[in-house]
């Protein structure tokens, strides 16, 4: 069982200067019971590991507040005690590294431009020497690779590979989904077809050729094999190349669905997740489809025979679905750990939590009980520790946790005012990295120990911005509030700092996208979504009271929350929520209410339009990112669906009610959305137009939904601000006569 880190209530602490920049001793208690702090002191500690000079106040811009880099990608060596991660600081992206004992971080690659090429899949070689990466994203349904900045020359998504000595960066090929095996050879994917190339040498890489589409692809310990899920349409197999035979085979084939191959710690087995085949007429689509269970079964196969069988099965309830949250955003639905155990991700208590069940069969045992949900988690090198971060015991936060796979009590890592995620654990088996932020500190990466000998402290120190005005942020406040119809919704009040007392402000309701996502209590551990953070505390700087609202379909609150009855296209239940936002906001003696407006990306920028739609008499102006304004019209998500469901998917869209839409809105859209296509936005504006409504648009030719290009996130904020300086920062005073605030 991992040792214990403890933080309560002590504030005797040592600090000293060293060359990696400023760090903290811990001073233990007088029972010499462990490191103990008090969430003050845990805000001290970031304040000064993150911005240790002063400077004097000044207003607060957008150029400040995004300039810190966004750290993402985090992986650590198997060999070595080396770390790899990517910082995307104002659209330059890149790989940096650290190394113990000192941990002196440093950039390995050499992309200097904000060109809109993402950085993904960063893997270590097994001796740690090399770090094979992806740039660039994959295609659209056209064909066409991403092109933000409308390069004549085009651009491409390939699989690089770069020496840890920091050597120029090598092309292997074009594709994506790299993985190393034990012997140096990379498996990757491209065009859904798997393909292999030797990580040292310039051998020509070599296709699998096999039918369908090809992924999810996991070396064996000993490089000899090559798992992978095969995928048929309406049916999908594992499949296993065999290198020295060149041979594939496909274990315990069947009408099913069969995903997620993990292999056993000697090689000798796969586990492998299978669902039931449906009907060729059953309705799919996550936003469309009436809800139904989704079971689903954990398979062992026997690698010299290829012999399989069923080793468990999930309820048949809509708690015992298959957990699509730990696909998108955990760490892998399911892990083959130490003791002959498999680490399952489930729901069938009602929250996502994880497991531990024999590979043998035999019933799962609870590793992280509550009424919380367990997000991100990977394990320790000897895969007999899980540490993961929860929103156990802080609802709206996220702390770190660590867990025996033997199932031990979970053992709280971190917590307080900060958030943490991100977990991985180095192959000295007791050094931590991870990411963590607060309210008025983006993300950063952290080193410490498990064992609490060494106190945590930031990498890359350097690369925090001098000028970052941290000290000008607010926190936001905690704030629950119900719906008509009863449902507890959680929101993030940000008020302005220097609003005077009496006066009304304007206020705005924000709405994340997703729908599975959770705004939290700081700077937010997406980097979407840290934008959206960063933009919410620039509004409030200019005087705006911001209610960021967590409305149900959203990730946090459990699955019944997140699966309520009635939302997206099957009612649009939601958006009860956001009218309660709305009027919250309106009762608050702080607040105008004849000055609420919205704003929104994705699926917050179809609760904008919602809003603007229905309640013109609410919200008084609103802007919409890439919203989804009429849910049948995106065919992703409409196969097989009845007419009577598409009649009820349309009438839950904003498009139904643009007749009693009165506000002005500004539309911000790229027009190589890969999520919402930029046909929901063509279709609105022209039926808005022909009803006199006043629209604005900001349109970035070539860019996608998650903007690529750091100079049109900054361009769409600017925009916003405005929008609402114009829109909402005029009110009546006593006499009806117009009054511009301050």
């Amino acid at each position: 069982m991992c040792p214990r880190f403890r933080l309560s209530v002590s504030l005797r602490i040592g600090l000293r200067i060293s060359a990696r920049g400023i760090v903290f001793d811990f001073i233990r208690d007088n029972k010499g019971s462990g490191m103990k702090m008090t969430k003050c002191l845990l805000l001290v500690l970031t304040m000064v590991c993150f911005a240790p000079c002063a400077w004097a106040q000044k207003g607060v811009t957008l150029e400040e507040l995004m300039s810190v880099p966004f750290p993402e990608n985090l992986t650590a060596a198997k060999t070595a005690n080396r770390v790899a991660w990517t910082f995307n600081q104002e659209g330059k992206r890149n790989i940096w590294v650290a190394e113990g004992p000192s941990f002196a971080a440093r950039r390995l690659t050499p992309y200097l431009k904000d060109d809109g090429q993402p950085i993904s899949d960063v893997n270590f070689s097994v001796d740690a020497n090399a770090i094979v990466y992806v740039r660039g994203e994959g295609k659209n349904a056209a064909g066409q690779f991403p092109n933000p900045t409308s390069n004549p020359a085009g651009t491409e998504q390939i699989v690089w590979s770069v020496a840890w000595s920091g050597d120029a960066p090598r092309r292997i090929d074009a594709g994506d989904s790299p993985k190393i095996s034990a012997k140096g050879v990379i498996a990757y994917v491209r065009d859904g077809q798997m393909w292999i190339a030797p990580l040292d040498n310039g051998e020509k890489p070599k296709q699998l050729i096999v039918r369908g589409q090809n992924h999810s692809e996991e070396w064996s310990p000993d490089g000899s094999q090559l798992v992978f899920v095969s995928t048929r349409g309406d049916h999908s197999f594992i499949g296993l190349y065999d290198v020295d035979a060149k041979t594939v085979r496909f274990l315990a084939p069947s009408v099913d669905t069969d995903s997620d191959p993990v292999w056993s710690l000697d090689g000798k087995r796969i586990g492998f997740v299978r669902r039931l085949a449906e009907p060729r007429d059953s309705p799919a689509g996550y936003f469309l489809q009436p809800d139904r269970p989704h079971p689903w079964a954990i398979w062992v196969a026997e690698v010299s025979s290829g012999s399989a069988r069923e080793i468990w099965h999930s309820s048949v309830s809509g708690e015992g679905s298959y957990p699509f949250m730990a696909k998108d955003t955990g760490g892998g639905v399911i892990c083959w750990a130490a003791d002959n155990r498999l680490l399952i991700a489930s729901e069938e208590d009602g929250w996502q939590h994880l497991y531990s069940l024999s590979a043998d069969g035999g019933a799962p045992h609870l590793l992280t009980p509550g009424n919380c949900e367990v997000e991100q988690w990977s394990l320790t090198l000897d895969r007999g520790t899980v540490f993961f971060n929860s929103n156990c015991g802080d609802i709206d936060r996220r702390h770190l946790w660590s867990v025996s796979i033997t199932g031990d009590h979970p053992n709280q890592f971190t917590r307080g005012g900060s958030n943490e995620w991100s977990p991985v654990v180095l192959s000295d088996g007791r050094t931590i990295v991870y990411f963590g932020s607060d309210a008025t500190h983006p993300a950063r990466p952290f080193e410490g120990t498990i064992t609490a000998d060494r106190m945590i402290a930031a990498l890359a120190p350097e690369t925090y911005p001098a000028n970052f005005p941290w000290q000008q942020l607010v926190t936001p406040q905690q704030v629950i509030f119900r719906s008509a119809d009863g449902l507890e919704v959680h929101g993030q009040l940000f008020l302005p700092a220097n609003a005077k007392a009496g006066e009304k402000q304007p206020a705005l309701v924000f709405m994340h996208g997703g729908p599975i996502r959770q705004m939290v209590l700081g700077w937010h551990y997406m980097y979407y979504y840290a934008n959206s953070y960063a933009m919410n505390e620039y509004l409030a700087s200019r005087g705006y009271v911001v209610l960021s609202v967590n409305y149900r379909s959203g990730i946090g609150y459990g699955r019944a929350f997140r699966e309520a009855p009635g939302r997206a296209g099957r009612g649009a239940t939601e958006y009860k929520d956001i009218v309660a936002a709305g009027k919250y906001l309106q009762g608050r003696p702080d607040v105008d209410p004849s000055r609420v407006g919205l704003w929104g990306g994705s699926y917050g920028g179809f609760l904008t339009a919602m809003g603007l739609a229905r309640n013109s008499d609410i919200f008084a102006a609103g802007v919409d990112f890439h919203g989804v304004h009429d849910w049948p019209t995106d065919n992703w998500d409409g196969k097989n669906i009845p007419p009577e469901l598409t009649k009820l998917a349309h009438e839950s869209s904003p498009v139904t009610s643009v007749e009693t839409w009165k506000s002005p809105v500004l539309f911000i859209h790229g027009d190589d959305d890969r999520n919402v296509y930029f046909t929901q936005t063509v279709d609105l504006v022209s039926r808005l137009r022909a009803r006199g409504v006043v629209i604005e648009q900001l349109v970035f030719p070539d860019d996608v939904h998650d903007f690529l290009l750091h100079r049109n996130w900054l361009a769409g904020y600017r925009a916003t601000g405005d929008f609402f300086d114009r829109r909402l920062k005029v009110r009546s005073d006593a006499s009806g006569a117009a009054a511009k605030t301050k």
